[in-house]
């Protein structure tokens, strides 16, 4: 087995990380955000940290997954098997759309369990079902292939054919890791951010999931967007669309301040989180009521 070096396996790790913001996709992540602004707060940043993290692990498994698989079994006919990418964008991207307007309207999303299991309880945000998340992973990274197999087949499938197995694997996960640690850092952030805000706005708990649903609906309509314009492209030729010119700027900023912070700024960032969440908070509401009445109760009188 050749001995993988420092430099390749960091080349996989940014691989990774950029793969979150693809120009194909990069509108998914703030859809995926957005339904952490769904149902009622934790209770605890802790809670809301490992909420998070336990989505973005799914989230990443079905990422990952689908890269696997398509780099190992279906690379030799990628050529015909990406024609049929966009229309897959396209149903994706109105069905997000369907969804944030569905919130828009006061609605709430259901909740997947595994069979057998139990349901989770009212209140709690979408991105708490495992196999929801994981089929968002799955669909994330669908919707992601035109713009990421090639760096892809670059970095780690030629590991697996050239080098290895398990300089291939090494490399895998090592890609991998970086797409789940862009993702958890954002998605971690959102998450103690929300509590923070409604807790210190409860008046506005109910805004937020509507708001939530126009971010989705919002993401949505531009992944479908760029469905259709791939679509046009492929079969008719088309050239720029201003819809995609102008969302394309945002993509270029977001790649390039990933790049910038690099894999070891994200752990840092995420591990700074995490403490947070690991920090004691202020009482519950409930409990700081208990001890306020009993500070102002009236004490029993003396017997004689």
């Amino acid at each position: 087995m050749l001995e993988l070096s420092t430099g390749t396996v960091g080349l996989a790790l940014a691989a990774g990380m950029v793969a979150a913001v693809n120009p194909c996709g990069f509108a998914l992540l703030p859809a995926y955000l957005s339904l952490f602004v769904l149902g009622d707060p934790p209770r605890s940043r802790l809670t809301a940290v490992g909420r998070a993290l336990r989505a973005t692990t799914a989230l990443t498994l079905g990422f990952a997954g689908v890269f696997l698989i398509f780099g190992l079994a279906i690379a030799p006919v990628a050529a015909s098997v990406q024609s049929f990418l966009p229309g897959f964008t396209v149903g994706l991207g109105l069905a997000l759309a369907a969804a944030g307007l569905w919130l828009l309207a006061g609605r709430t999303l259901p909740t997947l369990a595994w069979p057998g299991r139990r349901r989770p309880g009212p209140g709690t945000p979408v991105v708490a079902s495992w196999p929801a998340m994981a089929g968002f992973g799955v669909s994330y990274a669908v919707a992601s292939l035109g713009c990421t197999i090639a760096p892809f087949l670059a970095v780690v499938v030629t590991s697996f054919r050239s080098r290895s197995p398990a300089d291939g694997v090494v490399l895998f996960a090592a890609y991998a890791a970086g797409m789940g640690l862009t993702v958890g850092v954002a998605a971690t952030s959102v998450a103690l951010s929300r509590r923070e805000l409604v807790t210190a706005m409860r008046r506005a708990g109910s805004v937020v999931p509507r708001l939530g649903g126009l971010m989705l609906a919002a993401a949505g309509g531009y992944v479908a967007w760029y469905g259709v314009w791939e679509l046009r492209v492929l079969h008719a030729g088309a050239g720029t669309d201003p819809v995609v010119s102008a969302a394309s700027p945002v993509q270029e900023w977001l790649a390039g301040r990933t790049e910038a912070i690099g894999y070891t700024g994200l752990a840092v960032v995420l591990a700074v989180l995490v403490a947070i969440a690991l920090l004691p908070g202020p009482p519950h509401r409930s409990l700081r009521r208990k001890r306020r009445n009993e500070a102002t109760a009236t004490p029993p009188r003396a017997g004689p």
